[in-house]
């Protein structure tokens, strides 16, 4: 797979994933163009990348592809809290 496939299929299951998600009474849907990358890395045949959208509901999703083995993860998290803590 690559670098560009990774990051149009992470796309497309973030955009699906966030679609089924959305609260049902907002009747709104987001596209690809809502979703973008925060991070990414590829080492060997493995690729890694955050990705969050537009949406504000504190929401990024972290997608890890195991060359080896042929498959995609698929983690999603919330933003519960940001703190600074001074040294």
């Amino acid at each position: 797979m690559t670098s560009n496939e990774f990051v149009e299929k992470c796309t497309k299951l973030v955009r699906e994933y966030t679609n089924e998600h959305i609260d049902k009474t907002d009747n709104t849907e987001i596209s690809n163009a809502d979703v973008f990358v925060v991070w990414y890395s590829k080492t060997l045949q493995n690729h890694k990348a955050l990705l969050s959208t537009t949406v504000s509901d504190g929401m990024y999703y972290e997608l890890t592809y195991n060359g080896d083995k042929k498959e995609l993860y698929f983690d999603a998290y919330k933003k519960f809290e940001h703190r600074c803590i001074k040294d």
